[in-house]
């Protein structure tokens, strides 16, 4: 799903929502969410999950081309953990096209 769709998907659900304002909702909730990130805040919608700042430390990698030692910098990361009903809502949920995996006995 992109955020195009996330709009049309808004303003379908809600018929008191235009198209414009639809947008404006998406745009101000994902650039809130993103400024908290970018502050270091953790935020938390129960049900859905949490998104926090993690930290990877300074590491040695490889080029590999030439297979030479590269120094890798420590960097801030975003980290998305799916919360239990997420988790749960996805695991029940059959892939599209794809057939039910069951069991069968061997001839």
């Amino acid at each position: 799903m992109t955020r195009s769709d996330l709009v049309e998907e808004l303003a379908a659900r809600f018929s008191q929502l235009t198209q414009r304002d639809a947008e404006f909702a998406v745009k101000t909730i994902l650039d809130a969410v993103s400024d908290a990130l970018v502050r270091g805040h953790r935020i938390e919608i129960r049900g859905f999950g949490s998104f926090s700042v993690t930290r990877r430390p300074p590491r040695m990698g490889r080029n590999p081309r030439s297979g030479e030692a590269v120094a890798i910098p420590e960097k801030r990361v975003p980290h998305f953990k799916p919360g239990k009903a997420l988790r749960e809502a996805v695991d029940q949920r059959e892939p599209a096209g794809q057939p039910s995996a069951s069991p069968t006995s061997a001839p």
